[in-house]
């Protein structure tokens, strides 16, 4: 099974503040949807948490959520303890790709297991809480998929890439 990590950063390495993402681009989260639907996604259950109720859990997509208080009541998710808990309740499931969805804490603990990682590079520098981890990308192999640039919708440019790991 491989395993991803999904995310978009500023240029700080900012990945979010205060529980929230510190900008708004739809045709990321299109892509972060269209990318992780129908495979398992891994997220602590502060990024969990986070997720707007009308989105909860992802829909599409088996959601695991890894918490030390086990306090989910969700039904429609699966609740572990520990990260190695849900990497394998995943490969017990057959997935081919899990995706490991954040925050911050997971990214630290999973940056140095991960096959590919799908990284929205934002053009900002944000004030925030959250940041994604250091990753020697001389491991990786970057491809660009797509450059989107600022626009109405879109409060600022991005360019989407995707590192495998060598």
């Amino acid at each position: 099974m491989k395993i991803s990590l999904i995310a978009a950063i500023g240029e700080n390495k900012v990945i979010g503040a205060k529980g929230d993402l510190p900008w708004h681009l739809p045709d990321d989260m299109k892509f972060f949807s269209t990318t992780t639907r129908g495979h398992y996604v891994l997220m602590g259950r502060k990024n969990y948490d986070s997720i707007p109720l009308k989105f909860r859990p992802l829909p599409g997509r088996p959601n695991i959520v890894v918490t030390r208080t086990n306090q989910i009541n969700d039904q429609h998710v699966h609740v572990v303890n520990t990260i190695e808990k849900g990497i394998q309740l995943a490969r017990e499931a057959r997935e081919e790709e899990l995706f490991i969805i954040g925050g911050g804490d997971i990214y630290r603990q999973t940056i140095g297991i991960a096959d590919k990682l799908y990284i929205t590079h934002v053009d900002a520098s944000p004030d925030g809480d959250t940041h994604f981890p250091e990753f020697d990308i001389s491991e990786y192999t970057k491809t660009t998929l797509e450059h989107h640039p600022m626009d109405d919708v879109h409060n600022f440019s991005f360019t989407i890439c995707v590192y495998d790991k060598n």
